[in-house]
Protein backbone atom coordinates (compact mmCIF):
# COMPACT_ATOMS: atom_id res chain seq x y z
CA UNK A 1 0.00 0.00 0.00
CA UNK A 2 1.37 3.40 -1.00
CA UNK A 3 -0.03 6.32 1.01
CA UNK A 4 -1.47 9.18 -1.00
CA UNK A 5 -3.07 11.11 1.82
CA UNK A 6 -1.68 14.48 0.73
CA UNK A 7 -0.90 15.21 -2.92
CA UNK A 8 0.46 18.73 -3.36
CA UNK A 9 0.39 20.75 -6.57
CA UNK A 10 3.62 22.70 -7.11
CA UNK A 11 3.89 25.38 -9.84
CA UNK A 12 6.30 24.21 -12.51
CA UNK A 13 7.41 27.74 -13.35
CA UNK A 14 8.51 28.53 -9.79
CA UNK A 15 12.01 27.22 -9.11
CA UNK A 16 11.87 28.19 -5.42
CA UNK A 17 8.62 26.27 -4.97
CA UNK A 18 10.10 23.18 -6.62
CA UNK A 19 13.06 23.39 -4.25
CA UNK A 20 10.83 23.93 -1.19
CA UNK A 21 8.84 20.81 -2.10
CA UNK A 22 11.86 18.73 -1.10
CA UNK A 23 11.29 19.68 2.54
CA UNK A 24 7.52 19.13 2.70
CA UNK A 25 5.94 15.98 4.16
CA UNK A 26 3.42 15.51 1.34
CA UNK A 27 2.96 11.88 0.32
CA UNK A 28 3.11 12.85 -3.36
CA UNK A 29 3.77 15.87 -5.54
CA UNK A 30 2.18 17.08 -8.77
CA UNK A 31 4.63 19.32 -10.63
CA UNK A 32 2.18 21.43 -12.57
CA UNK A 33 2.52 22.60 -16.16
CA UNK A 34 -1.15 23.51 -16.57
CA UNK A 35 -3.09 26.00 -14.42
CA UNK A 36 -0.10 27.24 -12.42
CA UNK A 37 1.95 28.27 -15.48
CA UNK A 38 1.36 31.26 -17.76
CA UNK A 39 1.31 30.55 -21.53
CA UNK A 40 4.60 32.31 -22.19
CA UNK A 41 6.33 30.31 -19.44
CA UNK A 42 5.12 26.81 -20.34
CA UNK A 43 8.09 25.69 -22.44
CA UNK A 44 10.63 26.77 -19.82
CA UNK A 45 8.51 25.22 -17.05
CA UNK A 46 8.39 21.93 -18.95
CA UNK A 47 12.17 21.79 -19.11
CA UNK A 48 12.53 22.73 -15.44
CA UNK A 49 9.97 20.18 -14.22
CA UNK A 50 11.33 17.31 -16.30
CA UNK A 51 14.82 18.02 -15.00
CA UNK A 52 13.55 18.13 -11.40
CA UNK A 53 11.71 14.79 -11.39
CA UNK A 54 14.64 12.83 -9.96
CA UNK A 55 15.36 15.33 -7.18
CA UNK A 56 12.89 14.10 -4.56
CA UNK A 57 14.33 10.79 -3.43
CA UNK A 58 11.77 8.04 -2.96
CA UNK A 59 8.86 10.51 -2.99
CA UNK A 60 6.11 9.85 -5.52
CA UNK A 61 6.51 12.65 -8.07
CA UNK A 62 4.12 13.25 -10.96
CA UNK A 63 3.87 15.79 -13.77
CA UNK A 64 0.58 17.41 -14.76
CA UNK A 65 0.61 18.16 -18.46
CA UNK A 66 -1.55 20.56 -20.39
CA UNK A 67 -4.77 19.10 -21.72
CA UNK A 68 -5.64 17.72 -25.14
CA UNK A 69 -6.37 20.45 -27.66
CA UNK A 70 -3.83 22.89 -26.21
CA UNK A 71 -0.65 23.82 -28.12
CA UNK A 72 1.50 22.15 -25.44
CA UNK A 73 -0.23 18.80 -24.92
CA UNK A 74 1.71 16.62 -27.35
CA UNK A 75 5.13 18.01 -26.41
CA UNK A 76 4.26 17.83 -22.71
CA UNK A 77 3.38 14.12 -22.99
CA UNK A 78 6.55 13.38 -24.94
CA UNK A 79 8.81 15.23 -22.48
CA UNK A 80 7.05 13.98 -19.35
CA UNK A 81 7.17 10.38 -20.53
CA UNK A 82 10.88 10.66 -21.27
CA UNK A 83 11.51 12.15 -17.81
CA UNK A 84 10.03 9.03 -16.20
CA UNK A 85 8.02 10.39 -13.25
CA UNK A 86 5.86 8.16 -11.08
CA UNK A 87 2.90 9.26 -13.18
CA UNK A 88 1.70 11.72 -15.77
CA UNK A 89 -1.40 13.59 -14.63
CA UNK A 90 -3.72 14.44 -17.52
CA UNK A 91 -6.49 17.03 -17.09
CA UNK A 92 -10.06 16.72 -18.37
CA UNK A 93 -10.04 13.07 -19.41
CA UNK A 94 -13.56 12.42 -20.68
CA UNK A 95 -13.58 8.94 -22.19
CA UNK A 96 -11.86 5.58 -22.44
CA UNK A 97 -10.75 6.51 -25.97
CA UNK A 98 -8.85 9.47 -24.57
CA UNK A 99 -7.11 7.16 -22.10
CA UNK A 100 -6.06 4.92 -24.99
CA UNK A 101 -4.63 7.94 -26.84
CA UNK A 102 -2.67 8.99 -23.75
CA UNK A 103 -1.40 5.44 -23.28
CA UNK A 104 -0.21 5.38 -26.88
CA UNK A 105 1.53 8.74 -26.48
CA UNK A 106 3.35 7.40 -23.39
CA UNK A 107 4.50 4.17 -25.05
CA UNK A 108 8.10 5.41 -24.75
CA UNK A 109 7.81 6.08 -21.00
CA UNK A 110 9.29 3.69 -18.43
CA UNK A 111 6.98 0.95 -17.20
CA UNK A 112 6.75 2.56 -13.76
CA UNK A 113 5.22 5.76 -15.17
CA UNK A 114 1.48 5.50 -14.62
CA UNK A 115 -1.43 7.61 -15.86
CA UNK A 116 -3.47 9.67 -13.42
CA UNK A 117 -6.70 10.84 -15.04
CA UNK A 118 -8.43 14.00 -13.87
CA UNK A 119 -12.22 13.87 -13.70
CA UNK A 120 -13.40 17.45 -14.19
CA UNK A 121 -16.55 17.46 -16.33
CA UNK A 122 -20.07 16.02 -16.18
CA UNK A 123 -19.35 13.66 -19.08
CA UNK A 124 -16.24 12.41 -17.29
CA UNK A 125 -18.30 11.64 -14.18
CA UNK A 126 -20.81 9.71 -16.28
CA UNK A 127 -17.95 7.80 -17.98
CA UNK A 128 -15.83 7.44 -14.86
CA UNK A 129 -15.94 3.64 -14.58
CA UNK A 130 -15.05 3.21 -18.26
CA UNK A 131 -12.19 5.70 -17.90
CA UNK A 132 -10.85 3.93 -14.82
CA UNK A 133 -10.99 0.51 -16.50
CA UNK A 134 -9.57 1.64 -19.85
CA UNK A 135 -5.93 0.77 -19.15
CA UNK A 136 -3.89 -1.04 -16.50
CA UNK A 137 -1.49 1.91 -16.74
CA UNK A 138 -4.18 4.17 -15.31
CA UNK A 139 -3.87 3.81 -11.54
CA UNK A 140 -5.34 6.96 -10.01
CA UNK A 141 -8.40 9.15 -10.54
CA UNK A 142 -8.05 12.80 -9.49
CA UNK A 143 -11.14 14.92 -8.93
CA UNK A 144 -11.00 18.43 -10.37
CA UNK A 145 -13.83 19.84 -8.27
CA UNK A 146 -13.38 23.50 -9.27
CA UNK A 147 -13.81 22.75 -12.96
CA UNK A 148 -16.56 20.22 -12.26
CA UNK A 149 -18.59 22.78 -10.30
CA UNK A 150 -18.10 25.31 -13.09
CA UNK A 151 -19.25 22.86 -15.76
CA UNK A 152 -22.26 21.85 -13.64
CA UNK A 153 -23.14 25.52 -12.99
CA UNK A 154 -23.16 24.46 -9.34
CA UNK A 155 -22.48 26.62 -6.31
CA UNK A 156 -19.37 25.85 -4.27
CA UNK A 157 -20.79 25.97 -0.77
CA UNK A 158 -19.75 24.54 2.62
CA UNK A 159 -20.55 20.85 2.71
CA UNK A 160 -20.38 20.59 -1.10
CA UNK A 161 -24.04 19.58 -1.36
CA UNK A 162 -24.29 20.13 -5.15
CA UNK A 163 -21.25 17.88 -5.74
CA UNK A 164 -22.05 14.98 -3.44
CA UNK A 165 -23.72 12.89 -6.16
CA UNK A 166 -20.78 13.17 -8.59
CA UNK A 167 -18.26 12.58 -5.80
CA UNK A 168 -20.01 9.36 -4.79
CA UNK A 169 -20.24 8.19 -8.41
CA UNK A 170 -16.51 8.63 -8.87
CA UNK A 171 -15.66 6.82 -5.64
CA UNK A 172 -17.91 3.94 -6.73
CA UNK A 173 -16.13 3.82 -10.11
CA UNK A 174 -12.72 3.74 -8.42
CA UNK A 175 -13.69 0.97 -6.03
CA UNK A 176 -15.37 -1.07 -8.77
CA UNK A 177 -12.18 -0.97 -10.86
CA UNK A 178 -9.56 -1.15 -8.11
CA UNK A 179 -8.21 2.36 -8.62
CA UNK A 180 -7.02 4.96 -6.14
CA UNK A 181 -9.10 8.15 -6.01
CA UNK A 182 -8.08 11.61 -4.78
CA UNK A 183 -10.43 14.38 -3.70
CA UNK A 184 -10.24 17.86 -5.21
CA UNK A 185 -8.60 20.95 -3.73
CA UNK A 186 -9.89 23.31 -1.04
CA UNK A 187 -9.55 26.88 -2.26
CA UNK A 188 -9.45 29.03 0.89
CA UNK A 189 -5.98 28.42 2.32
CA UNK A 190 -6.78 30.66 5.33
CA UNK A 191 -9.78 28.59 6.43
CA UNK A 192 -8.15 25.81 8.45
CA UNK A 193 -11.40 24.67 10.04
CA UNK A 194 -13.23 24.44 6.72
CA UNK A 195 -10.32 22.60 5.16
CA UNK A 196 -10.21 20.05 7.98
CA UNK A 197 -13.95 19.48 7.72
CA UNK A 198 -13.70 18.87 3.96
CA UNK A 199 -10.81 16.45 4.52
CA UNK A 200 -12.95 14.51 6.98
CA UNK A 201 -15.83 14.50 4.53
CA UNK A 202 -13.59 13.17 1.76
CA UNK A 203 -12.19 10.48 4.05
CA UNK A 204 -15.70 9.44 5.09
CA UNK A 205 -16.77 9.26 1.44
CA UNK A 206 -13.96 6.81 0.73
CA UNK A 207 -11.33 8.97 -0.94
CA UNK A 208 -7.74 7.79 -0.47
CA UNK A 209 -6.42 11.32 -0.05
CA UNK A 210 -6.77 14.90 -1.16
CA UNK A 211 -5.05 17.20 -3.63
CA UNK A 212 -3.67 20.37 -2.06
CA UNK A 213 -2.65 23.85 -3.18
CA UNK A 214 -0.68 25.13 -0.17
CA UNK A 215 2.10 23.64 1.97
CA UNK A 216 0.19 24.55 5.12
CA UNK A 217 -2.51 22.05 4.17
CA UNK A 218 -0.17 19.06 4.11
CA UNK A 219 0.17 18.14 7.78
CA UNK A 220 -3.52 18.42 8.75
CA UNK A 221 -4.43 16.42 5.66
CA UNK A 222 -1.92 13.71 6.55
CA UNK A 223 -3.34 13.48 10.05
CA UNK A 224 -6.98 13.24 8.98
CA UNK A 225 -6.41 10.64 6.26
CA UNK A 226 -4.20 8.49 8.52
CA UNK A 227 -5.67 5.89 10.88
CA UNK A 228 -5.90 7.22 14.42
CA UNK A 229 -4.24 5.44 17.33
CA UNK A 230 -7.69 4.32 18.47
CA UNK A 231 -8.50 2.89 15.04
CA UNK A 232 -5.21 0.99 14.97
CA UNK A 233 -5.80 -0.42 18.45
CA UNK A 234 -9.34 -1.45 17.53
CA UNK A 235 -8.11 -3.11 14.32
CA UNK A 236 -5.67 -5.23 16.32
CA UNK A 237 -8.46 -6.32 18.65
CA UNK A 238 -10.78 -7.17 15.76
CA UNK A 239 -8.17 -9.39 14.12
CA UNK A 240 -7.26 -11.07 17.41
CA UNK A 241 -10.89 -11.72 18.35
CA UNK A 242 -11.78 -13.15 14.96
CA UNK A 243 -8.69 -15.35 14.98
CA UNK A 244 -9.67 -16.73 18.38
CA UNK A 245 -13.23 -17.32 17.17
CA UNK A 246 -11.96 -19.32 14.22
CA UNK A 247 -9.73 -21.40 16.46
CA UNK A 248 -12.79 -22.09 18.60
CA UNK A 249 -14.75 -23.21 15.55
CA UNK A 250 -16.95 -20.11 15.40
CA UNK A 251 -17.58 -18.00 12.28
CA UNK A 252 -18.16 -14.72 14.10
CA UNK A 253 -16.77 -12.88 17.10
CA UNK A 254 -17.74 -9.86 19.16
CA UNK A 255 -15.67 -6.77 19.98
CA UNK A 256 -17.11 -4.05 22.21
CA UNK A 257 -20.49 -5.77 21.94
CA UNK A 258 -20.54 -5.72 18.13
CA UNK A 259 -20.50 -8.72 15.85
CA UNK A 260 -17.31 -9.18 13.81
CA UNK A 261 -17.27 -10.97 10.45
CA UNK A 262 -14.81 -11.36 7.56
CA UNK A 263 -15.62 -7.91 6.17
CA UNK A 264 -14.65 -6.26 9.46
CA UNK A 265 -11.38 -8.18 9.47
CA UNK A 266 -10.61 -7.04 5.93
CA UNK A 267 -11.19 -3.43 6.95
CA UNK A 268 -8.99 -3.89 10.04
CA UNK A 269 -6.21 -5.32 7.87
CA UNK A 270 -6.48 -2.33 5.55
CA UNK A 271 -6.15 0.06 8.49
CA UNK A 272 -3.05 -1.72 9.79
CA UNK A 273 -1.48 -1.82 6.32
CA UNK A 274 -1.97 1.94 5.98
CA UNK A 275 -0.56 2.58 9.45
CA UNK A 276 2.50 0.51 8.62
CA UNK A 277 2.96 2.24 5.26
CA UNK A 278 3.04 5.69 6.84
CA UNK A 279 5.25 4.60 9.72
CA UNK A 280 2.55 4.52 12.37
CA UNK A 281 2.22 2.12 15.29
Amino acid sequence: MRPRRSVLYMPGANERALEKAKTLPADALILDLEDAVAPDAKVAARERVCAAVGSYGSREVTIRVNGAGTPWHVDDLRAAGAAGPSAVVVPKVNSADEVHAIEKALAHAPDHTAIWAMIETPVAVLNCAAIAAASPRLTVLVLGTNDLAKEMVAAQVPGRGPLLGPLSMCVLAARATGRVILDGVYNDVRDAAGFAEECRQGRDFGFDGKTLIHPGQVEPCNEIFAPSAAEVEHAHRVIAAFGQAQRDGRGVATVDGRMIENLHVANAERILAMAEAIGGP
